[in-house]
């Protein structure tokens, strides 16, 4: 039997986003494609971000850079569903962190788990640089 991804989940959730499956996420299996899922984890990182007055390129002047991303898929989902996004910080080192994700449906119904190693980046220096505090203090 192939070996499947298993992604333990943390305990620090940091927000909770709400988003709806749109007609352009679904696939021609007739549910939420595996790309269109990326782009909701994106989406909600984005959100979460923005919540904080940060954004990808401008976290204090630092910008992130997705490292990896795991996803495992536990049940389909189709147009018009609510989705909220459970986002928990995971293991942080001084110039990187993970987000894990846990998208449910409207019935509290789990769609799919996810993590994500975010690095902080210098784009002007174009270079790995440290966290900054004031993200540090949000995750921590």
């Amino acid at each position: 039997m192939m070996a499947r991804i298993k992604i333990d989940m943390p305990e620090k959730r940091l927000t909770i986003i709400k988003l709806p499956v749109r007609i352009t996420e679904i696939n021609y299996g007739n549910h939420l494609g595996n790309d269109a899922l990326v782009g909701i984890l994106h989406e909600s990182r984005v959100q979460w971000l923005k919540s904080h007055n940060f954004s990808e390129l401008d976290i204090m002047g630092i910008g992130l850079i997705m490292s990896d991303l795991a996803v495992v898929y536990k049940n389909e989902s189709f147009y018009g569903d609510e989705l909220s996004i459970h986002i928990y910080s995971g293991e942080i080192t001084a110039v990187s962190f993970e987000l894990f994700y846990v998208l449910y449906n409207q019935d509290n119904k789990v769609i799919a788990q996810a993590k994500t190693g975010m690095v902080c980046f210098n784009y002007e220096l174009k270079k790995v640089v440290a966290i900054p505090a004031e993200l540090l203090s949000i995750i921590e």
